[in-house]
């Protein structure tokens, strides 16, 4: 048994347990948010679905040399999937429908093929990360139960993809000397920085109404992030 053995169980347990969560989830009932809530809410819940709705091609492909850890990935693209789907019918329940382009999903897609599975892998977690405070907010914050009920669902999910991205770069990072260390963390750094200010500003409204302010909206992420590069570039 190999490394990523437990994560392919749990991926595959997870796919039962999460169609009957879902199909417990009341899409089928009205939405009584107003619509000074509920428009900031499709706008952003249509980017996010976006960003949820990809392939993994180019993850699936750049984890080729390590069987079993690619079979984990490809188990961790279907569950992303499912969160597409989940919000498909969450913007359906709020009179939304979905977008098939934004500039903000091309970066980020872009940035990930600049290199190898390890640079993939990295801007990946940061949008995980940024998935963590977006998704908690809407489940703490948000008075409809359906929105929260489904942002809870995909919440639960993103903390374990956090953690399984984050095995993945530690090992990538083991045999790499301090200097390089340094680099990444740097760079790791600019992108969630970046990634950060971006998000806080093009989901402002939806922040607004919902009483987050973006301030700590910005270090709600940060400090995850902090954790993250912690548990990856640590010395050992």
């Amino acid at each position: 048994m190999g490394e990523f053995a437990p994560w392919v169980r749990r991926f595959e347990d997870n796919a039962q347990l999460h169609a009957r969560a879902d199909a417990a989830i009341g899409f089928d009932e009205r939405c009584s948010l107003p619509d000074e809530l509920r428009t900031p809410l499709i706008d952003s819940v249509r980017r996010f679905q976006l960003g949820e709705s990809g392939d993994g091609e180019q993850l699936l492909a750049k984890s080729a040399d390590d069987p079993e850890y690619r079979c984990a990935a490809e188990l961790f693209v279907a569950e992303e999937q499912q969160h597409a789907e989940l919000l498909l019918r969450l913007l359906g329940y709020l009179g939304g429908q979905p977008m098939a382009q934004h500039w903000s999903d091309a970066v980020f897609v872009r940035l990930r093929r600049l290199m190898g599975l390890r640079t993939e892998l990295m801007v990946l977690t940061v949008a995980e990360v940024v998935a963590l405070s977006y998704y908690g907010g809407l489940a703490s914050a948000c008075p409809d139960p359906v929105v929260r009920a489904a942002a809870a669902r995909i919440l639960a999910d993103e903390r374990a993809h956090v953690r399984f991205h984050e095995q993945r770069l530690r090992g990538g990072f083991a045999d790499s000397s301090a200097a390089a260390r340094a680099l990444a963390c740097t760079l790791w750094w600019i992108t969630a920085i970046g990634a950060t200010a971006v998000v806080a500003y093009d989901h402002g409204r939806l922040l607004a109404a919902l009483g987050y302010r973006r301030h700590r909206f910005a270090r709600d992420i940060l400090g995850d992030f902090a954790k993250t590069v912690r548990a990856v570039l640590a010395p050992r």
